[in-house]
């Protein structure tokens, strides 16, 4: 009972200063609401890694043609050959399915008046094993194709819309920088690659076409390995760096001339995308609950040397240090509580329509609730303890003159 009329008289002592009540909880409001936001952006960042991590493939391994800490590799080396494929191949246990890989960026493709461009890959059969990506229609690589240099290819499905529209392309004809090529099949689509970009708008070809007849080359992009045991992931990516630093005669301290990726360091990268703006967005949320709670404790510094008569009358009429020191710190929670309900509020409103009307990946739970009644509690207590223990010390006689 006597809970209940504590907070009543903090109420009601807040609403004859609406002003002042508002200006102590702004801190603690604002704080709170960038405190939700942040939470759920983060929950939504960590929700879009793995979902993102799974289209890289739990068990996969990418080794890049080109060194440095940029991820993927820019620049066009020429490091990776078939002759590495075979090395890693015969020394590296495990492994369930491996493709190498030729790559170019930005190729033209035609049908009929239609025109786009997307990246062509040359691979081999064991492509579709390695993505765990097959066809949704018609026939993927095989190992024919291969053999005679086909010219097929499978496209994505975000190309075959742009080239094609709603028509089946299975055995139509595009141009591919004016190399004509016959459609041999549709792939799944697959949405957003761990970079961002559009995975379905792709097309492949055969790993042998690919080196001789369109790019006219003898190096490899990238070479595609999965796993029989993710467990074998780290052990397996330091086999390959060893065997292709000896291969490719790398001695220390020089750095490698090829990069080997797993699904942990796309994770890693992913996530260091939006690390840099969760932290800025977690120091603002805390220096907005550190004002708060500073110009709380000074506006009730304020309050206390205006209250000094109903101090005084309370002291006089029995009330005990004690019930003082707990009316002032009810009233500084209160205060702290109603700015975390509307920061909350606030919070999940933003939260909402950063997933309505921005593609940033929010979700939401009751984690950010229940941390920002923590902090809430934690910050009307200790910004309200100092006024309240002012006023408790009060001299009822000092008080009355």
């Amino acid at each position: 009972m006597k809970l209940i009329r504590l907070v009543k008289e903090g109420i009601h002592a807040l609403g004859s200063h609406k002003l002042r009540t508002f200006f102590m909880m702004v801190g603690t409001l604002i704080g709170i609401a960038a405190l939700t936001v942040i939470m759920a952006m983060g929950a939504g960042t960590e929700r879009a890694v793995m979902k993102r991590v799974s289209v890289f493939g739990f068990r996969a391994i990418m080794v890049m043609a080109g060194g440095g800490k940029t991820f993927p590799p820019t620049d066009n080396a020429t490091t990776l050959r078939l002759e590495d494929v075979d090395a890693i191949r015969s020394q590296v246990a495990g492994i369930e399915a491996m493709s190498p890989t030729v790559q170019a960026r930005n190729v033209t493709f035609k049908a009929g008046a239609a025109q786009s461009q997307a990246p062509v890959f040359g691979v081999e059969p064991d492509w579709h094993a390695a993505w765990d990506w097959d066809v949704q229609r018609g026939d993927p690589i095989n190992g024919e194709d291969v053999a005679s240099l086909a010219r097929v290819c499978v496209l994505g499905q975000s190309l075959s819309q742009s080239l094609f529209g709603d028509a089946d392309p299975v055995g139509q004809f595009v141009q591919v920088n004016n190399v004509r090529f016959q459609v041999k099949g549709v792939l799944e689509s697959k949405g957003t690659s761990p970079m961002g970009s559009d995975m379905d708008n792709r097309a492949l070809i055969p790993l042998t076409t690919g080196m001789r007849r369109l790019l006219n080359q003898e190096h490899l992009s990238q070479i595609r390995l999965k796993l029989k045991d993710d467990s074998q992931l780290e052990e397996a990516g330091e086999k390959i760096r060893a065997i292709l630093r000896e291969r490719h005669h790398i001695a220390p301290p020089e750095e490698d001339d090829f990069q080997v990726r797993t699904a942990a360091d796309v994770a890693k990268f992913v996530r260091g995308i939006s690390g840099t703006l969760s932290t800025l967005l977690a120091v603002l949320a805390g220096l907005s609950l550190l004002v708060g709670g500073i110009v709380l404790m000074n506006i009730q510094l304020i309050s206390v040397s205006e209250r000094t008569k109903e101090i005084g009358l309370r002291r006089a009429v029995g009330a005990t240090q004690r019930d003082i020191f707990h009316q002032f710190l009810a009233e500084a929670l209160s205060v702290t509580l109603l700015g975390m309900l509307l920061g909350s509020g606030l919070g999940w409103g933003i939260a909402a329509a950063l997933a309505a009307f921005t593609p940033m990946a929010v979700a939401l739970s009751w984690e950010p609730f229940a941390l920002g009644l923590t902090a809430a509690l934690l910050t009307g207590v200790f910004f309200g303890v100092q006024p309240a223990r002012r006023a408790a010390r009060l001299k009822p006689v000092e008080t009355l003159r």
